[in-house]
């Protein structure tokens, strides 16, 4: 027997991407149930770290210091490579770092105690077997525990990984390539391995290593050549081992593996990100090679662009096309994405053939026009969103954690934008600015601070800033008013504020 349960928002997908959103739509108040058909958390963890702008993501969110509550440190670079090519994001003098070595596993460790703290229900064992958008809510049929739940919810998010079965039961189309190859990947104790960050390169493909901690390393097998399989399930470790020693001359199989996988280098990209009342999130709108471990980031990125949208959409505050824009500006990101990754895997994969391609790449990123932009491709450091009109050099992109004073405290942006909310900075005590936003203040906090230290930063004495980050709107150099970005983004001005 059926029973109806309904929820504003449905997401499917316990992973990285999936609570993420969670935590967005609960911060705005929004009534969220979290599906997943994995009766426990997975010990998987293909995610090792973040990129700069995750770290910022959490940053803003006051997330980082939650992974000191689990006992976990965090190992912070500025270094990172562009297909095995190194690189340094320390050109971006106010990026923050990126964080290495951090399983996959502790993040969403981090990511469900925040959700759990904010009052999400995650259903485990619940896996989704129906689809159907009505124009007026989407019902989703699942088969869990307690036999067949039917859920009407408003809004339906498929976060549920590259096999997606959202995707697949609400008529996605997912073009692309297929794997032309397959890797081997697996987390193993007892070998005294030497460390190769960055990879390998060797006559039969590329090793991989990097220890984790706790006796554990990590090991990536790239075999030239390798064809891809369909597997049931994941290869033995002594697949792993042979093929480490075939490109090391090392034998690992004494090795207790923890987890063992396998990966290929299928490139697709959904053609569309929202469908109706359906959208996609993280791997279920793209898969691509995990090259420099971009997949997550991106994923926790869809979602913390996503979150703010559909909250404001689900609880009437602006017009469902506001949604349109998540699509606009994540479907360009992704398919930079996989322009990006095709050109990692020839670096990195290619044989003798590649090597002068290699040679020329790496003595351009010696030149720093070249080294920037290569270094916030793989950073996130160089998405800038088409937010609207205006000519300051900071729209679009990611505000940096600028140093400020607020009254007689000492404070930055980040910290600013915890509660999920926009943000406009008044850094010239502009009061006829402070009353333009008046009408959004049910929305939007209005900070008027001194700037402390501008460092490189282009003059800015206001900002619109997004509950993502990104600034909307800036002055000088603004060609719109204020009131016009405040509206395009967080929707009309309250009723009791119209003239």
């Amino acid at each position: 027997m059926e029973t109806t349960v309904d929820a504003e928002v449905v997401i499917v997908g316990a992973g990285p991407t999936g609570l993420m959103l969670a935590g967005e739509l609960r911060l705005a108040g929004v009534d969220v149930v979290v599906l997943d058909r994995l009766a426990e958390a997975s010990t998987e963890s293909r995610g090792l770290g973040f990129t700069p702008r995750t770290m910022a993501v959490f940053a803003q969110r006051g997330l980082v210091d939650r992974f000191a509550a689990l006992d976990v440190a965090l190992r912070t670079t500025t270094r990172g490579h562009f297909g095995g090519l190194p690189l340094d994001f320390g050109v971006f003098a106010a990026a923050c770092p990126a964080v290495v070595n951090l399983p996959q596993v502790n993040t969403e460790a981090m990511l469900r105690g925040w959700v759990a703290d904010l009052g999400c229900e995650v259903r485990r064992g619940h896996e989704v077997v129906g689809v159907t958008d009505t124009a007026a809510a989407v019902e989703v049929q699942v088969d869990g525990p307690g036999g067949r739940l039917g859920l009407r919810a408003r809004y339906l998010v498929g976060c549920d990984g590259g096999r997606s079965t959202v995707r697949v039961l609400a008529g996605f189309d997912f073009p692309g390539t297929p794997a032309t190859l397959e890797l081997f990947l697996a987390d193993v104790r007892g070998c005294d391995i030497r460390p190769r960050f960055i990879g390998e390169w060797l006559p039969g493909g590329v090793a991989m290593a990097a220890p984790l901690g706790g006796g554990v390393d990590r090991v990536v097998v790239c075999e030239r050549g390798a064809p891809p399989r369909k597997r049931a399930e994941p290869p033995a470790f002594s697949e792993v081992a042979a093929g480490w020693h075939r490109l090391t001359g090392e034998d690992i199989s004494h090795g207790r593996p923890v987890w063992v996988s396998a990966f290929g280098d299928a490139t697709r990209l959904a053609t569309e990100y929202r469908r109706g009342r359906v959208l996609l999130a993280g791997d279920a709108a793209h898969v691509h090679l995990p090259a420099g471990g971009l997949g997550m980031n991106t994923g926790i990125q869809d979602a913390f662009n996503l979150g703010w949208k559909l909250a404001a959409v689900v609880r009437g505050r602006a017009p469902a096309t506001l949604l349109d824009t998540y699509h606009d500006e994540r479907h360009a990101v992704g398919k930079r994405l996989l322009d990006n990754t095709r050109a990692q895997g020839l670096l990195f994969l290619g044989g003798a053939e590649i090597q002068p391609l290699r040679d020329l790449i790496g003595e351009l990123t010696h030149h720093e026009v070249v080294h920037r932009h290569l270094a916030g491709m793989v950073s996130g450091l160089e998405i800038r969103y088409p937010v609207g009109p205006g000519a300051h050099p900071l729209l679009g992109l990611c505000v940096p954690d600028l140093p400020l004073e607020h009254g007689a405290a000492a404070t930055s942006v980040f910290p600013l934008l915890g509660a999920g909310r926009g943000l406009v900075l008044d850094l010239a005590e502009d009061e006829s600015l402070r009353r333009s936003v008046r009408p959004w203040t049910d929305r939007v906090d209005v900070v008027t601070a001194r700037l402390v230290d501008g460092g490189s930063i282009p003059k800015v004495d206001a900002a619109l800033v997004r509950p993502d980050g990104h600034v909307a709107w800036a002055a000088p150099g603004g060609q719109e008013e204020l009131s016009e970005a405040l509206g395009r983004w967080f929707g009309p001005r309250t009723a009791e504020s119209r003239e």
